[in-house]
């Protein structure tokens, strides 16, 4: 891989990374304040909490469907070209969103189509982010960390955002910051240079192609085992969550507590982030399994009726957990997955991971009025502790070791 650097210029904060961070920051802090201002934007404007379940499976449905061929076009046609398109789509979608909710939704499927686009566009984003880190930094645990801290202070610093203006009945205007932030991103990825990438053979066609990442995806054990496990965290835990918390704490609490209850999730992110900087196991994704036991209790405390200042407790625990899981995951697929096949294994991992996020999702209301909120959350209280475990008993998972820094 060419990563351009100059001698005097350390593994992490290359020239090339400073703007690539500076991308993803801006894209981030976007993409952490669209699902809240979503969600309690439609609740505060009185629709219901399926309403809200279906416009996170519009969001996240394209983007799961798509994201394989997103893998595909970023090796045929460099991941930084992809990604500006993703991000001036991104740009387009959310000014219109933004004319929605200052003007009213008059009809709900003008929403879902631009979620539509911003989900599609972020499934041709997805793969280059992760693929270009190698390019950009030598340290690229150091530079996964960096990039799950900024990926924690604006998950921090947004869904507050969001939550505030929702409540203020600004909801528009998140779109537009969002807009914004994206035109920012795709100028700073435009400045990037990366020299020759790693590419698959001149000629072939998009079937083999994507024949060729599922093939190296399959070889890996450790990796569709992490996969499987994540499918059914997906669908039955991950998925719900987000809208379920938001029926049972907005009515409760108000949008802007539901807010500081995601940014609490970020400052727990930044505190996973920072330590993945620092702390190197010899087994990073054992590591990572055993953080991610902190996931229930956030759950298991909604159902207890927690006050907000413990559940925001229960959201940093949460939050470094996922953090740290993060970055070691990030970091074992960019470090074990050679270059060249990079983006559509990448693009495989996130078809798989987040693949059943938006069937969760939409069964979030469904699931509700059959067995009520209660049953929904503890069931994906049980199924997250069953994610770590079934982590840690996987022998390839488990034992997996990690990639010695690049010369």
């Amino acid at each position: 891989m060419s990563l351009n650097l100059r001698p005097s210029e350390s593994a992490i904060w290359s020239r090339n990374f400073r703007f690539y961070f500076t991308a993803r920051s801006a894209g981030l802090l976007s993409w952490a304040m669209l699902p809240v201002a979503v969600a309690a934007g439609l609740l505060s404007a009185g629709y219901g909490l399926s309403t809200a379940g279906y416009a996170m499976a519009f969001l996240v449905g394209p983007f799961a469907a798509l994201v394989l061929f997103g893998g595909v076009l970023a090796d045929r046609f460099t991941a930084r070209r992809m990604m500006i398109v993703a991000d001036l789509a991104n740009l387009a979608a959310h000014v219109l969103l933004g004319w929605l909710f200052l003007h009213g939704i008059d009809q709900l499927w003008h929403l879902y189509a631009l979620l539509v686009v911003a989900g599609t566009a972020n499934a041709l984003f997805q793969p280059g982010a992760s693929s270009t880190v190698p390019l950009v930094a030598r340290d690229v645990q150091g530079a996964n960390g960096v990039l799950r801290t900024s990926e924690a202070l604006t998950g921090l610093g947004g869904p507050a955002l969001a939550g505030v203006l929702v409540g203020l009945g600004a909801t528009g205007w998140v779109m537009v910051i969002s807009a914004i932030a994206y035109g920012i991103s795709a100028f700073c990825l435009f400045t990037l240079r990366l020299g020759a990438v790693p590419a698959p053979p001149a000629g072939q066609s998009l079937w083999r192609n994507l024949v060729v990442g599922w093939q190296e995806f399959r070889a890996r054990s450790w990796l569709w085992g992490v996969i499987v496990i994540w499918m059914f965290f997906a669908v039955l835990s991950w998925g719900p969550q987000l809208s379920v918390a938001a029926g049972v704490l907005v009515p409760e609490h108000g949008a802007p507590a539901f807010g500081l209850l995601s940014a609490a999730l970020g400052a727990g992110t930044v505190a996973g982030g920072l330590l993945a900087i620092r702390y190197r196991p010899a087994h990073p994704l054992a590591a990572g399994a055993v953080a991610i036991l902190a996931y229930p209790l956030y759950p298991l405390g909604i159902v207890l009726g927690w006050p907000v200042w413990l559940l925001a407790v229960a959201q940093i625990a949460v939050g470094a957990g996922i953090g740290f899981w993060g970055v070691m995951w990030a970091t074992s697929v960019q470090t074990q997955v050679p270059g060249e096949v990079l983006n559509r294994v990448h693009a495989y991992e996130v078809a798989g991971s987040v693949g059943m996020y938006p069937i969760g999702s939409a069964l979030a209301g469904p699931a509700v009025d059959a067995v009520g909120t209660d049953w929904v959350l503890l069931v994906g209280a049980v199924v997250a502790l069953l994610t770590a475990v079934g982590l840690l008993a996987a022998r390839p998972i488990r034992t997996l070791g990690r990639a010695p820094l690049r010369a």
